[in-house]
Parts: structure tokens; C-alpha cells; sequence
């Protein structure tokens, strides 16, 4: 053999580096990138939704005095005022004394209000401001939107509601008659205002529309509920008319779990109760899914 071909038979150097690039394509490493439309994070983002609701939290947490303590003040005044104008003349309601029997109503007008104005406000501002598609855009279905917002709600709701009790309750001499009942109406009021209040954000397009569903809708439909007197005062006809206010069930409920007594049976208002809840969370899950008034 001559030194050329010996030289032509020696491998080089880098010879077995170009073997290994030029292996075949079966052992190569494979990847396979998220496809669009399947969940990365399982049945539920649990993670975002956490996020979401505690975002919702903090936003109210941070102006307690305007959130928490403002409204258990107003509530206190409710409680003094109608007491010292109307216990006298109106004697005992239920066979309660007044002052029993309105302080219930008091507290759970108190969560209505509350759960409603966080989440439509929290809505309607993120709106206004632009910041709506930092919910919007991360990995978050219909479902986990309309579930965070709804526990920002529900959670000022209920705070209010033990603290508003820790206050007004000892004042009032009242306890609590049956518990779970007490707790139910609780939540379940928290819940569907809470939700209404996510419908109101996503249609209000301006202060002006939130501030004529709270004076028009949630502030009549509150007052004339109950909360100051028992619908078995009134007239037949505004008796009946009474039974189709949703939050008469709310209030009427929550008393019967407080004070054991109430003008309708809390069974039927744990139905209707449920009910709308199920019909809000339906609503509030179209809105998102179709982003009415919510892209662009």
C-alpha cells in the first residue's frame, strides 16, 4: 500500500463527530409543543384561579375602611336609628322585639350590597381602564373567570357578615338559632350577588350605568325585602308581590337562621335561591365565553 492510499484509509479527527450529526432522525430528541384549545394545567387551572380570586381579595382588603368598616357603621346606623324611631311604635314583630328582628335583616342587606359592588365594580373598572385583558388573557376558561371573580365577592360578603354580626348582634341580644341555615343564606346571598354584580360590570359601560342599577335595582329590591318589616304586615296584594323579590328569600332565610323565625319557609328559599344562582353562573359563563363587551 502506498502512503497516499495509507493516508486515504486513516480517518480524521472529527471523523466520528460527523457520524453522530448525520445519525438517523429516529434518535433524535422529540418535543412536542402545547396544542391550542387543550388545558396545560389539568381538569382545572387551580393555579389562575387562585391568582384570580386572591387579586379580588387584596383589591378590598387593601381599603378596609372604605370596604369593611364603612358599611358595618352604616349598618350600625340602620340598627340605632329604626330601633330609637320605630321599636316604640311598632312593639314586638313576631313576637320579637323590634330591635331582635331587624338586626338580622340589617347584616344580610349589608352582604348583599357588599358582594354585589365588589365584583361590579372590580369588572366595570378594569374596563374602563384597559387592564380587563390582564383576566382575560392567561390560560382561564369561562368557568375559572366567572369562579374568581365570584370569590372576591363572596369573600367581602362573608367577612362583612361576621363582622357586622360581632357588632350588632350582642347589641341586639339575638344569637344564633340554627346555625347552618344562618350560614347558607350566607353564602348563597354572597354567591348571586356576587354574580349579578359580574353581569353589571361586563354590561356598564360608563359610572353612570352602575350607578342606576344600584339606586334603580339592588338598593329598592334590598329595602323593600323585609329587611325592616315583616311582609305579613302588608296588604295581600303587595304580600304576594313580595314573594317574587328574590332577596326577601335572602333576608327572610338568614333571620329564620338567626332568630328562628321567619314569614316563609327557608326550604322554598333555599330552592329559589339555588335556582338563580345556577341561572346567574349560566349568564355570567355566556358572557365570558362570547367576551360581550369584553374584546374590543
Amino acid at each position: 500500500m502506498s502512503r497516499s492510499d495509507a493516508a486515504h484509509e486513516t480517518k480524521r479527527p472529527d471523523q466520528g463527530s460527523d457520524e453522530r450529526l448525520a445519525a438517523p432522525a429516529d434518535s433524535a430528541p422529540r418535543f412536542s409543543a402545547p396544542q391550542m384549545g387543550v388545558p396545560q394545567f389539568g381538569a382545572v387551572n387551580w393555579i389562575g384561579v387562585g391568582t384570580l380570586a386572591r387579586r379580588e381579595i387584596i383589591r378590598f382588603v387593601k381599603v378596609y375602611g372604605q370596604t369593611l368598616g364603612a358599611p358595618v357603621a352604616t349598618a350600625a346606623l340602620f340598627l340605632a336609628v329604626f330601633t330609637f324611631a320605630l321599636s316604640g311604635l311598632r312593639g314586638e314583630i313576631a313576637g320579637l322585639p323590634y330591635i331582635e328582628f331587624l338586626a338580622p335583616g340589617v347584616v344580610m342587606m349589608t352582604v348583599i350590597q357588599n358582594a354585589f359592588a365588589n365584583t361590579s365594580s372590580s369588572v366595570m373598572i378594569a374596563k374602563i381602564q384597559g387592564s380587563i385583558v390582564d383576566s382575560l388573557m392567561p390560560p382561564l376558561t369561562s368557568a375559572e373567570l366567572t369562579f374568581g371573580f365570584m370569590i372576591g365577592g363572596v369573600a367581602r360578603g362573608v367577612i362583612l357578615a361576621l363582622v357586622c354580626a360581632a357588632v350588632l348582634f350582642p347589641i341586639a341580644g339575638v344569637g344564633l338559632a340554627y346555625p347552618l341555615w344562618a350560614l347558607f343564606f350566607t353564602l348563597a346571598g354572597a354567591t348571586m350577588l356576587a354574580l349579578l354584580g359580574v353581569i353589571a360590570g361586563v354590561w356598564a359601560q360608563k359610572f353612570d350605568h352602575m350607578a342606576s342599577i344600584t339606586n334603580f335595582i339592588i338598593t329598592p329590591l334590598s329595602f323593600l325585602s323585609g329587611t325592616f318589616y315583616s311582609i305579613e304586615a302588608l296588604p295581600p296584594t303587595w304580600a304576594a308581590v313580595s314573594h317574587w323579590n328574590p332577596f326577601f328569600y335572602l333576608i327572610d332565610g338568614f333571620r329564620y337562621g338567626v332568630v328562628g323565625v321567619g314569614d316563609a319557609n327557608p326550604w322554598i328559599g333555599a330552592l329559589v335561591s339555588l335556582a338563580l344562582i345556577t341561572a346567574l353562573w349560566g349568564a355570567c359563563w355566556r358572557l365570558f365565553e362570547t367576551g360581550y363587551r369584553l374584546k374590543g
